[in-house]
């Protein structure tokens, strides 16, 4: 059975010259079967990969929009087991990346956190407030579990720190367009940051933060980035009950239609 680091590799191999649809899920909203039928959606629309959202009561890098629904989704019950299960229906499909803040990887220990996960068949995890110096532990068991553990950098980030965190990144580098939480946003301008991620990266680079449209997830894979990730305007769709996979739909071809 592949790993999780391979399942990443092998979706973004597998793009023929376009940049990877990642669309983001927050688990159990509005409830768990219905975050469920929102991420068959998304694989039915044409998404390469999935991030999946674990709904925490304290989401630092979180918006409105996500953060109102990650408050939702905890309401209607949902768990990290939960969370679990449905990343596990959901990787039948297409690799799912797990985003989870750290207390609750910690609270359950990192290495049984991440033996879960591998055997729900999750391909990554993504710790958006686990910093640099506090990582090894984290990064330690997902390499053990065969999870990519996947880093963020910002336009704030370093030059000296950015090329650290390049250096010990696995499965895609998530490069965080803007600084401030997530959102979506009507102008973005990610080139020099991409330019500056790809120059010390060895794995795809991921633009997420803001992207909202087909012309912004376009104009991102013009700018070099390997993956778009779109989170906020299709929680608002879900919210909103807007057809999910033809919104999915049209990022999908939005991108192919820019494929390099």
């Amino acid at each position: 059975m592949s790993t999780g680091v391979e399942r990443i590799a092998a979706a973004f191999a597998a793009t023929d010259g376009h940049a990877a649809l990642m669309p983001y899920l927050m688990g159990g909203f509005p409830d768990l079967d219905a975050s469920l039928e929102v991420g068959e959606a998304y694989a039915d629309g044409g998404a390469d990969l999935v991030e999946l959202g674990v709904p925490f009561s304290d989401p630092l890098a979180d918006g409105p929009v996500i953060h109102a629904a990650g408050t939702r989704a905890l309401a209607s019950g949902a768990t990290v087991p939960a969370v679990i299960e449905l990343a596990r229906a959901l990787a039948e499909r297409l690799p799912v990346v797990l985003m989870c803040y750290a207390n609750l990887v910690m609270a359950r220990g990192v290495e049984r956190f991440t033996d879960e996960l591998a055997q729900a068949n999750v391909s990554g995890l993504i710790i958006p407030d686990l910093p640099l110096e506090e990582s090894p532990a984290a990064l330690e068991a997902c390499d053990a579990a065969g999870l990519a553990l996947v880093p963020l950098v910002a336009p704030t980030t370093p030059e000296e720190r950015l090329a650290r965190i390049c250096a010990q990144a696995r499965g895609f580098i998530y490069a965080v367009s803007v600084t401030g939480t997530t959102g979506e946003r009507t102008e973005l301008d990610a080139g020099a940051l991409l330019g500056r991620v790809r120059a010390h990266a060895t794995v795809p680079v991921a633009l997420g933060f803001g992207i909202a449209t087909g012309e912004q997830a376009a104009a991102a894979a013009a700018a070099g980035a390997d993956g778009v990730i779109v989170g906020s305007r299709l929680v608002r769709a879900a919210a909103d009950g807007e057809d999910i996979r033809a919104l999915v739909a049209e990022l999908s071809e939005a991108l192919r239609s820019t494929a390099y």
